[in-house]
């Protein structure tokens, strides 16, 4: 497990590892890497999502097995931590953003659980990421989670595909910042696109297309 942002992790993910890893974690439930990823795909999606729709997903649908109630709120806990942790270093330190990857036998970055993770938090909002995955530039940001969160590759994604899933991998082994400055991106596109969707007001407080109504 690495992290490519800040040279160590601020919340302890260690034992929610084991605990995702364990046999009284539900054999679906998602796996750190791709946890960090829809953690961080919700942090920087378009619309707020209450813990309560989407901390389910993260256990494939079953309830964990919690030992005690103190593991119960450790574990839960240091997920939302996390949750925390990744908004509030997009908003004061970008560079600084670290997700989780694994790291393959040969020291190689395994980015395709992450990116999946990335999706599934996607997938809760799919019509209001749809002004992003339209958008003829920024949709680039979201290729690399297309290209490499998917199992099936056959189609190009939003019609375009400058790079095959091969290379992509190839490319993110190399430099997997990519995927951390695709995220600061996107979190720069939903707030410049919330900007332009608050209605502007006129000196008297009305929208402009009010009109003063006369007795």
């Amino acid at each position: 497990m690495v992290n490519t942002g800040s040279p160590t992790i601020e919340v302890d993910l260690e034992p929610l590892d084991a605990f995702l890893l364990s046999e009284r974690a539900p054999d679906n439930c998602m796996g750190l890497s791709d946890l960090d990823g829809f953690l961080t795909g919700i942090v920087v999606g378009p619309e707020f999502i209450l813990p309560s729709e989407w901390l389910p997903i993260i256990w494939g649908g079953d309830e964990p097995e919690f030992a005690t109630i103190e593991e119960a709120m450790s574990i839960l806990g240091t997920i939302m931590s996390r949750y925390i942790e990744i908004n509030a270093r997009l908003d004061a330190d970008p560079d600084g953003f670290d997700p989780v990857f694994w790291e393959g036998p040969e020291g190689e970055i395994i980015v395709e659980d992450w990116a999946a993770g990335f999706l599934d938090a996607m997938r809760l909002r799919t019509t209001a990421w749809e002004p992003l995955a339209l958008h003829r530039h920024a949709r680039a940001l979201i290729i690399p989670m297309l290209l490499l969160g998917t199992e099936d590759d056959d189609r190009p994604p939003l019609g375009a595909r400058p790079l095959s899933a091969a290379e992509m991998k190839e490319r993110l082994a190399n430099d997997p910042e990519i995927i951390s400055d695709c995220v600061i991106r996107i979190r720069a596109f939903w707030k410049a696109h919330a900007a332009k969707s608050v209605p502007k007001m006129t000196r008297h407080g009305r929208k402009p297309d009010q009109r003063r109504r006369h007795r």
